[in-house]
């Protein structure tokens, strides 16, 4: 029964990528998988919104591709320490939204360390949802590889970018060897995490409901 009901959940889910508050990335999703045959690239949850966006999560997405067939923030572990991060500050979903640095998966196999050209891939797709959520102007970077793809972001020369006054935070990845160690290292991890969080809404007029210490900015 609870097989069956994940399925049906996951099922809901994809009937609902195309509502008004994440059409356009969703069809921008399918529009990237097309480009490249044999791929998936994974969905934006609906609970998500374009146009209360202020805050994108990109993630360094190496490893399996998500069964849900949505972006997700790594395994089980990793989604529910971003979800506890949020929860104590009070980030609503439809204000935040996620991105992987390199969209594509190819089905059955996980994608290993990225390659320069595969981060690089992702720069023109980054635009293109950047595009979709004009009211982002904060993107913090879960990992190395969406640490760079951020920074080739900031070298660009789009008007969007400057225009925006976009900011971009440096963070660890919420799962892997990022997260290892004792338990009141990975408490401290939480703890520079929210407060990267916590910086970001202040920033975008979004007060969070719980004060971390303060961020570093890149």
């Amino acid at each position: 029964m609870t097989a069956l009901a994940t399925e049906n959940s996951r099922e809901q889910l994809l009937s609902r990528r195309y509502e008004p508050s994440v059409a356009a990335v969703n069809e921008l999703c399918d529009t990237l998988q097309a480009t490249k045959a044999g791929t998936n690239v994974p969905y934006v949850d609906p609970m998500h919104d374009v146009d209360e966006c202020r805050i994108i999560s990109l993630f360094s997405n190496i490893g399996t591709e998500d069964e849900s067939g949505f972006i997700t923030a790594g395994d089980d572990e990793a989604a529910t320490r971003l979800l506890g991060v949020q929860w104590k500050l009070g980030l609503r979903p439809e204000y935040v939204m996620p991105w992987n640095v390199h969209p594509w998966y190819v089905p059955g196999e996980p994608n290993g360390k990225f390659t320069p050209d595969q981060i690089s891939a992702g720069l023109k797709p980054l635009l293109k949802f950047l595009a979709l959520v004009p009211r982002a102007s904060v993107i913090v970077a879960h990992g190395t590889e969406a640490n760079r793809l951020a920074n080739l972001l900031l070298k660009t020369e789009v008007p969007m970018i400057w225009r925006r006054g976009l900011k971009t935070y440096k963070v660890r990845s919420l799962s892997g060897r990022a997260f290892a160690g004792t338990p009141a290292r990975q408490e401290q991890y939480l703890e520079e995490m929210g407060a990267v969080y916590a910086d970001a809404m202040a920033r975008t007029g979004r007060a969070p409901t719980f004060r971390w210490t303060p961020a570093v900015v890149l």
